[in-house]
């Protein structure tokens, strides 16, 4: 696992792209300029000098978010995502917590179950993500977490402290 720089930012953007919705990643200049952020960073895994799969997490002291995960389709299959969260678990501080889906789809399904099978709890409560980016929609989805289930306590802290940091919420 590399940290990926604001000169690499470009490959791993080009992955987001091709993998996520467009209502679950900012635009461009956004995207790139959470670099200046000091909890935000980028890590990636790279084969014959190119990027191909990506991390993008929000270290927020005792809770780590991870906001996006993502590997380019022509490397997909092969353990990159599951050694990417390994690398990721052994370096965090705290929770690990990313957004889920609803398991309403098979894909959606598929990809709650990979990341049970890499340690994440699927928590019940629910949870909406605010508009990423001007212009973007609220979306329903849930929180999984590393290590086990969160508390009904536990899950209030992550969401107010995802929707105040990451998101601009009060």
């Amino acid at each position: 696992m590399i940290r990926i720089t604001e000169e690499q930012f470009d490959a791993a953007f080009a992955i987001m792209e091709a993998s996520f919705p467009t209502d679950e990643y900012r635009p461009y200049t956004e995207q790139k300029a959470l670099f200046s952020r000091e909890e935000y960073r980028m890590y990636g895994m790279v084969e014959a000098g190119e990027i191909c799969a990506f991390a993008a997490v929000w270290e927020l002291g005792e809770i780590t978010f991870l906001e996006h995960l993502a590997v380019a389709e022509t490397h997909r299959n092969r353990g990159l995502g599951a050694a990417l969260l390994q690398d990721l678990a052994a370096c965090a501080n705290g929770t690990i917590c990313l957004e889920v889906e609803l398991p309403e789809t098979d894909l959606s399904r598929r990809r709650i179950g990979f990341y049970e099978r890499c340690g994440f709890s699927f928590n019940e409560y629910d949870y909406t993500q605010p508009p990423i980016s001007k212009g973007k929609s609220p979306i329903p989805l849930r929180i999984m977490s590393h290590g086990g289930p969160l508390s009904e306590m536990g899950f209030h802290h992550v969401r107010d402290t995802l929707y105040r940091t990451v998101y601009g919420v009060k």
